[in-house]
């Protein structure tokens, strides 16, 4: 497919050395700022990662999580789970002596420990070239200085002035008068450039101990929550092997659990089994196989997907050809399943996904995130950090896969993404929306492989998800009404989405041309860029 030039839209970037996209242009400039002064991809990407961590605070944070896929030119992967575990005192025991009955989003027992800032540490010491002091320069600047709000950034401000409101300190550093600041107002987060300036020259030691973790533990306290020092102090980034699957060709590997990685490979396998490139892409055909795979997917990942220690299932299992096979057998080409196994997760949220490629063809495949936008909404006052709330995933009963217990991880939505092809590396991707992101990355992979889309049509065209608790579609306002009505037909309840679904950004090696090719989502307000 070609782009239309008479229609609105973006044309990928073509660059020959290195490559950049993430959901920010104050990121994306860090990046290449660190490209361009010899540092590789790995120190380039957590440049960014601590400029957004300023820029986008609804969305990311040193409070958060972080996972990333690094890849070597000749196609070796090292995947890293940087995300943090549930208090050691947390139990369903506890929760219920308080008669919490389930983990709200701005619970203070929604907060586990932040995984990033250990993460972040454990990528540079097994693949960077340069130490935070270095990489923290823009984001420090930015933080100290101040930095203009963005629009889609102001978008999502906007809808959470309540949420911020509810904490004093949180009102204080991000409400201006009361309200979301306008589009283009400069701010500043001074407290949080003195934490990062602390972490620059200490390390993460200075995150995990010290004034920043009892600034922590202390403003969790306040609020009823049980985290310690001990527990900040115990947290540790596992290096892991990533899980792979073929589609039509071409090898996708996604983390394993704690992640929902292994959803998307189930909902790719599901589709392969289908002939999607004799589909229209935006027909209701299309749509109904991708949604029905996805229900299916998800159905799978709420039965089995959280902490690898806590699963009932080897996760290898459930993309093994005899499950995959088993659950085709659900999809009906002429009408809707009728009954999948309900779920009670929240609705869909965000995070930051950003990739780079130097010019040595190293790539990482990086994605951090706060969970909700704002996260918990707590903020630790002195220390400037946001905390997110990962925790509010949890089963605050026990007897379900993601049932709460001292020191697990819960089951996390970000996952960063990789494509090979013939072995060696093909696309570096990653699909920003909370509970979409499964969904998100077999829909730009189908967009890719199934109708030769380019990276940057891919992630432009029009997506669809449903909402987890009454399985109703949500199709974003360029889907077609005619995709619409079949759809309905089908026996689909359909409704328009409030919200752009997710983001994305995404680069395409291409080895035969020595190209780098690379695409970023115009639902936020980044862009791709390279040399």
């Amino acid at each position: 497919m070609r782009r239309d030039f008479e229609a609105p839209g973006r044309s990928p970037v073509f660059a020959r050395q290195a490559a950049v996209a993430t959901s920010h242009p104050l990121a994306t400039s860090a990046a290449l700022e660190v490209l361009q002064s010899g540092g590789n991809a790995v120190d380039a990407a957590i440049a960014a990662a601590s400029v957004q961590a300023v820029v986008e605070p609804q969305m990311t944070g040193i409070g958060g999580d972080c996972f990333a896929i690094v890849t070597k030119p000749d196609g070796q992967m090292t995947g890293f789970n940087g995300s943090g575990a549930s208090p050691r005192a947390l139990t369903p025991e506890l929760l219920a002596e308080r008669g919490v009955e389930e983990l709200s989003p701005t619970s203070p027992h929604a907060v586990t420990v932040p995984g990033a800032i250990r993460a972040w540490e454990t990528l540079l010491k097994a693949h960077g070239t340069r130490s935070f002091d270095k990489l923290f320069t823009r984001a420090i600047d930015y933080a100290e200085n101040g930095f203009p709000v963005a629009p889609r950034v102001n978008r999502d401000w906007e809808k959470n002035v309540s949420k911020l409101a509810a904490n004093p300190a949180a009102a204080s550093a991000y409400l201006v008068d009361g309200e979301a600041p306008e589009v283009g107002s400069i701010l500043k987060f001074p407290r949080l450039a003195e934490t990062l300036r602390a972490i620059s020259s200490g390390g993460a030691d200075a995150f995990y101990a010290g004034p920043v973790a009892e600034d922590i533990v202390k403003t969790l306290k306040e609020l009823g929550g049980v985290m310690t020092l001990e527990d900040l102090g115990a947290c540790h980034t596992t290096a892991v092997s990533p899980v792979m699957r073929d589609y039509r060709g071409h090898t996708i590997a996604e983390l394993p659990p704690n992640g929902q990685g292994i959803v998307a490979l189930i909902i790719l396998g599901l589709l392969e089994r289908f002939d999607l490139p004799n589909l229209d892409p935006l027909g209701p055909e299309r749509l109904h196989l991708e949604m029905e795979a996805a229900r299916i997917g998800y159905a799978v990942r709420d039965k089995f997907v959280t902490d690898p220690g806590y699963m009932d299932a080897c996760h290898t299992s459930l993309i093994g050809e005899d499950y995959i096979t088993q659950l085709s057998r659900l999809i009906r080409l002429d009408r809707r399943l009728e009954q999948v196994p309900g779920t009670s997760l929240a609705p869909q949220t965000d995070t930051i996904y950003l990739t780079v490629v130097d010019k040595d063809g190293l790539s990482v495949s990086f994605i951090n995130s706060i969970f909700n936008e704002f996260g918990s909404g707590i903020l630790a006052p002195n220390s400037g950090v946001l905390l997110h709330n990962r925790g509010a995933v949890f089963k605050a009963k026990p007897g379900h896969a993601n049932s709460i217990a001292g020191g697990k991880r819960p089951m996390h939505t970000i996952i960063p993404a990789f494509g090979l092809k013939d072995g060696l590396p093909w696309l570096s991707f990653g699909v920003m929306g909370g509970h979409y992101q499964a969904c998100g990355h077999a829909h730009l992979i189908s967009n890719i492989v199934d109708y030769g889309m380019d990276v940057q049509m891919a992630i432009d065209m029009p997506r669809m998800f449903f909402d987890l608790k009454t399985y109703a579609l949500e199709a974003e306002k360029m889907i077609p009404q005619r995709a619409i009505d079949g759809l309905e037909a089908l026996g689909h309840t359909v409704h328009r989405a409030a919200s752009p679904i997710g983001g994305s950004q995404a680069i395409m090696i291409d080895r035969h041309k020595g190209l780098l090719i690379a695409g970023s989502d115009p639902r936020k307000d980044g862009h791709a860029a390279g040399y």
